[in-house]
């Protein structure tokens, strides 16, 4: 037992002895020795942490899809235009994909924005009352300086209305009261077409002259939809006063049941407008804006209707 136990010391001593012989030579050196390589089996080589990674290919940048051409639009949007009687802007802007396309016909032509005004005057107290800057139960007072026929008339010195039911007045039913009193509220006609222009309303005199194009109101809308205008807080307030309007018989009327629009008329014969959000489209969402000048408010509707079942369908077709 014991010489059994002297010779294992002896045996450690001694690799401990090899040990430290190499070690030294090792710093004597300053190289380490390489190990031997092993060999195993290939059987024994299979763990999970030793077995290769695939190489993942190198990522590439999306190609968008070629946008089908408008082709088939413009035939039959200018078909109808055609035969409306007078001057029509059109202006689309398709709002899926990655970068939003747009197509008009005629979009850049001035024509009477009428109730249209109302729209930037809208976008900007939505935008406001988002970032806390207006109080949407505040009161605004009548004066008269605001009056114009519409479609409420008991306005008098002294009453005052809150913001939210002169948006809901404004956008709803199109008042033409209220619509003044929102704008003398953001500091007249002069800030209000500073305010369109910051949103690239840049071809337009609202509420003086009055006159905008199609391209225009596409655009006051496209920074509504995306989010440019305060954002959803803004749109949560802004868009209830701007669906089921007393007024359907243009945009809206070409689009299936139950799509929501999000539109603001405008009718000051002989002129016809209206620019819309329309949701649920095959395709996303996008913004068309109609605007006529000629055929009585009886004929201009359809006109309008026409146009956006044309673009409806166009897009559906995508």
């Amino acid at each position: 037992m014991w010489r059994a136990t002297g010779l294992a010391i002896l045996l450690i001593g001694m690799v401990s002895f090899s040990v430290g012989f190499v070690l030294a030579d090792v710093r004597a050196s300053g190289s380490a020795p390489k190990p031997a390589a092993s060999v195993r089996p290939v059987a024994e080589m299979s763990s999970a942490a030793e077995t290769p990674v695939a190489l993942k290919p190198v990522a590439t940048l999306a190609t968008a899809p070629a946008h089908p051409p408008f082709d088939a639009l413009a035939q039959k949007v200018n078909a109808i235009i055609a035969v409306s009687g007078g001057p029509v802007g059109v202006s689309l802007v398709e709002l899926g994909g990655l970068a939003p396309s747009t197509w008009d016909a005629g979009g850049s032509t001035q024509i009477d924005a009428a109730s249209t005004y109302k729209l930037p005057a809208l976008i900007e107290e939505a935008q406001l009352v988002a970032q806390g800057k207006l109080n949407p139960a505040g009161k605004v007072c009548f004066t008269d300086g605001d009056w114009e026929d519409g479609w409420f008339d008991e306005y008098s010195a002294g009453l005052c209305y809150t913001r939210n039911e002169l948006a809901q007045r404004a956008g709803i039913y199109s008042d033409n009261t209220a619509g003044h009193m929102l704008v003398r509220d953001l500091g007249g006609p002069a800030a209000l077409n500073v305010y369109a222009a910051s949103l690239g309303a840049r071809h337009s005199n609202f509420f003086a002259s009055n006159l905008t194009t199609a391209d225009d109101l596409a655009r006051l809308m496209t920074v509504e939809a995306t989010g440019g205008a305060g954002g959803a807080n803004a749109q949560a307030w802004l868009y209830p006063q701007l669906t089921t309007t007393r007024f359907e018989g243009g945009i809206p009327a070409g689009v299936p049941a139950g799509t929501l629009v999000i539109h603001k008329t405008g009718e000051l014969a002989p002129v016809v407008d209206d620019a819309a959000i329309v949701s649920g489209g095959t395709s996303g969402p996008y913004v068309l804006a109609v605007m006529t000048d000629g055929p009585d408010g009886n004929l201009a509707w359809p006109v309008i209707a026409q146009i956006s079942a044309a673009v409806w369908s166009y897009e559906a077709a995508r």
